[in-house]
């Protein structure tokens, strides 16, 4: 719907766009205690981090009251395990503390990226992206077609000859045709772009049930069987809105990222330095010293 954005940007916009839905769903506004380690509190909160966090990575037959049981208990061994590190000061050492800076600015971005996404993610806008993209794809014609491929022209003309004599066309294809794919021959729909010029020239010339004479291509000989034509459109806005939604929620998210980039200053040192132009080519030629300047007469 828009300009590609760079790799590493999209990337991040992608990442925190999967944990928005963590951040803006509504918290319960009194926790329900499930379960007690060493007189702490486990709540349902709790647990519903721990599944945004680990959840993704479950078995998918893991499902219900079972999937909720597997991450309680995964939260008790959490704090069980911490204590123990807390105890041996394993939270005092350096690589603690780098790992404890990382997650922080994770938590940090998340935070303002699901606000961001959240904020921008209106309907007005998600039927705006939706119309200019309706706009850019305006209705085109559509077939539904049949082939037979084959290696060499008097291959396709005695092909040719037998569905002329009265025998199914899907038939002959099944039995000939050199392309695997497709039952039959079917290609399905298509518009005329994504065939081979020399095919869509032949095709999009056809009316329904006709049947072409060899085309070649450089895939080989072609028959050709148009089965249906078609316009075709652009989905309607309920089947694309909550694409459009996303769509909307991650550009913002994206534009964002732009601006802070843009504001910055951002030293790279992960690649070579640029060699240095030569110093002859660098410097400009020297004036003429005062004394060889031209004399007037």
């Amino acid at each position: 719907m828009s300009k590609p954005l760079p790799q590493a940007r999209r990337r991040l916009a992608l990442c925190a766009a999967l944990v928005i839905g963590a951040w803006i769903a509504p918290a319960y506004a009194d926790p329900k205690v499930l379960a007690k380690v060493d007189g702490v509190d486990i709540t349902d909160n709790d647990v519903n981090d721990a599944m945004a966090d680990i959840g993704p990575g479950l078995p998918e037959k893991l499902v219900g009251a079972e999937r909720e049981k597997y991450v309680l208990d995964y939260v008790i061994d959490l704090k069980l395990v911490a204590k123990k590190a807390y105890a041996d000061k394993l939270d005092q050492t350096p690589d603690y503390a780098r790992h404890l800076a990382y997650f922080r600015d994770k938590l940090a971005m998340e935070a303002l990226m699901g606000g961001v996404a959240k904020e921008a993610a209106t309907d007005d806008a998600a039927k705006k992206a939706y119309d200019a993209a309706a706009a850019a794809q305006p209705p085109e014609p559509e077939i539904h077609a049949r082939h037979i491929l084959l290696a060499t022209e008097d291959d396709a003309k005695k092909a040719l000859a037998r569905v002329k004599g009265g025998e199914d066309f899907a038939k002959v294809a099944t039995e000939l045709s050199k392309d695997p794919a497709g039952e039959g021959g079917d290609l399905g729909w298509f518009t005329k772009d994504r065939m081979v010029p020399e095919f869509s020239v032949v095709a999009f010339k056809m009316a329904p049930g006709q049947i072409s004479d060899p085309v070649k291509t450089q895939f080989g000989w072609h028959i050709i069987k148009v089965e249906e034509t078609r316009m075709k459109t652009f989905p309607p806005y309920d089947q694309l809105k909550e694409q459009a939604m996303r769509y909307v929620s991650q550009k913002a998210q994206s534009d964002m990222i732009t601006a802070l980039r843009d504001k910055a200053k951002i030293e790279r040192f992960d690649e070579p330095a640029k060699p240095a132009a030569p110093a002859d080519a660098a410097a400009p030629a020297p004036a003429p010293a005062a004394a060889d300047a031209p004399k007037t007469p």
